[in-house]
């Protein structure tokens, strides 16, 4: 655990001294159990961000960017193996962990970062290539905390002590490096003094909301309510909801934005009910290539997510099938403001996005 202001925040992904290995903290066991895993190979990797054991996009990211640099090392110490043959499996591998998890733009990213690093020091030998590899994913993981930081300082400023805040699934430190983005305002607020409440969406059918985000503000002394997804609706026209704030896996240059199942619906409701809906990224979430929420490829998982999952038996009578969508894309028109570590954008965010970014 580490402490950062006067927060203590777990590491989530955390790089072995000698570069051997990653250590992450097991998200599935949360909030039951704090269970730290190692990984070593690409396969332990792929597995960790298939199912989840380290889950949000920025994390993800971070946690690609080490099993690259991890396996550079590991290659560099092959006897007799060729650069050509080196940067050959160092592709492999990259293809594999950017298999795991096809929504969020962070992973390959950061895959990308690393790979390229790699090639940009070809002739210097093996050895100072993975050096290299491994520099480069400490530097990833140092960016997206000091990001985490800018949007949480971006993000307190829209909203004043004594709101309600309604979230779906989880963008807190576990999610991210640090303070996190979607509830980093809500932490870098209490250490400031101010008061929020928090009704936290279960977010199903992995309830991310449940397990993640309430055991994340529970601990930072943080007033939270779990809810049902269901009962968005009724807390909000209660009055008892000011915003709406929401991580993002992968936003398109037009500002539609792919999160977790279920968060298009709140912004419906929001915008129903005249509550600000708030998108909280950092920059290496934002695809510019990808011009609407349209062509954003939407991760489908197994049944047993809806049907057996967290229950002793299963819920669905055997041979019903089950649809498991784990993203949607909320339309950029219900977005009230996009917040990055560089600024808040607002609407036309086609034009706003680019000013920003410089694209």
């Amino acid at each position: 655990m580490i402490d950062t202001g006067k927060t203590a925040f777990y590491e989530n992904v955390r790089l072995s001294d000698d570069g051997d290995s990653v250590i992450i903290i097991d998200q599935t066991k949360l909030p039951n159990e704090e269970v730290y895993t190692e990984l070593k190979s690409i396969e332990d990797f792929y597995h960790a961000i298939s199912n989840l054991q380290v889950r949000g996009a920025p994390a993800i990211g971070i946690c690609a960017g080490f099993a690259l640099a991890v396996e550079a090392k590991r290659l560099s110490l092959i006897r007799d193996l060729s650069e050509a043959q080196f940067y050959e499996e160092l592709h492999k591998a990259k293809c594999r962990i950017d298999s795991a998890r096809p929504t969020a733009v962070n992973l390959i990213h950061m895959s990308d970062r690393v790979e390229k690093t790699a090639l940009m020091n070809a002739g210097k030998g093996l050895s100072e290539i993975a050096a290299e590899c491994l520099r480069e994913s400490r530097l990833i993981q140092s960016e997206d905390a000091e990001m985490c930081f800018k949007i949480a300082q971006y993000g307190l400023s829209l909203v004043k002590s004594g709101y309600g805040i309604l979230t779906h699934c989880n963008a807190g430190p576990l999610a991210a490096s640090r303070y996190g983005t979607g509830l980093g305002a809500l932490f870098l607020g209490k250490e400031r003094g101010y008061d929020f409440h928090v009704y936290s969406d279960e977010t199903r059918p992995l309830m991310q909301g449940a397990r993640l985000t309430s055991y994340e503000l529970h601990r930072a002394g943080i007033d939270v309510t779990v809810i049902c997804d269901n009962m968005a609706s009724i807390v909000m026209k209660q009055g008892k909801i000011n915003a709406c704030f929401v991580g993002c896996d992968r936003v398109a240059a037009n500002g539609d934005t792919a999160n977790k199942v279920g968060t298009s619906g709140v912004a419906i409701l929001a915008k129903y009910y005249g509550i600000p809906f708030y998108v909280f990224c950092p920059s290496s979430t934002i695809d510019f290539d990808c011009s609407t929420g349209d062509n954003i490829v939407i991760e489908e998982r197994g049944e047993e997510e809806i049907s057996g999952l967290y229950f002793k038996k299963s819920v669905v009578p055997k041979g019903v099938k089950c649809y498991n969508p784990a993203f949607d894309v909320t339309d950029s028109k219900l977005i009230t403001a996009i917040i990055t570590e560089k600024g808040i954008c607002r609407a036309p965010y086609k034009e706003s996005l680019s000013q920003l970014f410089g694209k």
